[in-house]
């Protein structure tokens, strides 16, 4: 069956979600100071129905802005210090053998990922084996366990925090689980009048104060508004281009890519390029909405050759050559178009 065309969001519904995602921001620009694009990032990610994978160096108040974003938004949050002792069924849960009506049987315990938000804090300190727990949850958005199967509340995302594998250890995340994720943002440390800023408002162990700003209907119904943002074919089509151009022989910004990115990224383009066109009030997604997000949605889903490595190259440098080379346009527009393009 062919899935049914949404209704298209009209002016005053617009408005009104373009206002609530500003208070939102608006408040959590106050519990990570200096990180407006970060915190921009988040929020889509969120508004797409996306996991993030945020990654720094300890310290970045990288795990602030995951638990500021439970409180403004109200929804129930779970964190889990991700070590390499954790055991897969320390997140999802385990069958106990418990006493049910006069006789023993096994009953599922839920685990820590049965939230809204589960944080994994340091998901990189973890056992593969442990990582991978999070693959059906992350994707069918359910647990299976003890031949059941376990619904997730409604909505789920998973927000990690990992440091660079070049710390001590860590365990690389495998690209299947790398893939689930749809955005994965390098967080930067802050400039001197920031870590001023930080220095006179905040304190060593005192968490800043957050108060909800979005009742949890209202934040759902923000969910469907960004589904029913409207997708132009043009710019669908520069999303199909710019996937394939990643893929090894496609494009001269390829050379030296081993692996492209899967229809998967093309999706979670299409998502949060339509998230970015909520947050700016508008109906549709545009061309410059797909750049905003390419290099957080790609940069973790090209994979390099280890040639390549040796000689400087990084997928964050790939994926600027590509948004430099592919056009937006597939073909250009005659001059007296070009005024009407979509923006």
């Amino acid at each position: 069956m062919t899935p049914s065309t949404p209704t298209l969001l009209n002016d005053a519904e617009l408005a009104s979600a373009s206002a609530s995602i500003n208070r939102l921001v608006t408040a959590l620009d106050g519990v990570l100071y200096g990180q407006h694009e970060l915190i921009e990032l988040v929020v889509a990610g969120v508004l797409a129905r996306g996991h993030i994978l945020l990654e720094g160096l300890p310290g970045l108040g990288k795990t602030e802005l995951v638990k500021g974003l439970a409180r403004t938004l109200g929804l129930d949050a779970r964190r889990v210090q991700f070590t390499p002792d954790l055991l897969p069924g320390d997140i999802t849960g385990n069958p106990i053998l418990q006493e049910v009506d006069g006789r023993r049987a096994f009953v599922f315990q839920r685990g820590p990922i049965f939230a809204n938000i589960l944080l994994a804090d340091e998901i990189n300190r973890a056992s593969p084996k442990t990582q991978s727990a999070l693959l059906e949850a992350m994707q069918e958005r359910r647990v299976s366990a003890g031949g059941e199967t376990h619904a997730l509340p409604d909505p789920f995302f998973v927000l990690a925090t990992q440091n660079p594998i070049e710390l001590e250890g860590t365990y690389p995340l495998p690209e299947a689980q790398l893939d689930r994720f749809l955005f994965k943002i390098e967080v930067r440390r802050n400039s001197a009048e920031v870590l001023q800023r930080i220095v006179l408002n905040r304190e060593i162990g005192v968490e800043p104060r957050v108060e909800p700003v979005l009742a949890r209907e209202e934040f759902t119904a923000l969910l469907g508004m960004a589904r029913r943002i409207h997708m132009p074919d043009t710019v669908a089509n520069y999303i199909a281009r710019l996937v394939t151009a990643t893929h090894p022989g496609e494009s001269a910004a390829s050379a030296g890519v081993r692996y492209g990115a899967s229809p998967r990224a093309a999706l979670a383009l299409a998502s949060a390029a339509k998230a970015l066109g909520l947050r700016h009030g508008r109906g549709h997604a545009s061309f410059e909405d797909v750049q905003a997000v390419a290099r957080p949605v790609l940069v973790h889903r090209v994979l390099l050759e280890h040639s390549a490595r040796l000689d400087g190259a990084t997928p964050a440098g790939v994926i600027e050559k590509l948004l430099a080379e592919i056009p937006a346009q597939a073909k250009p527009l005659p001059t007296s178009l070009a005024s009407a393009k979509i923006k």
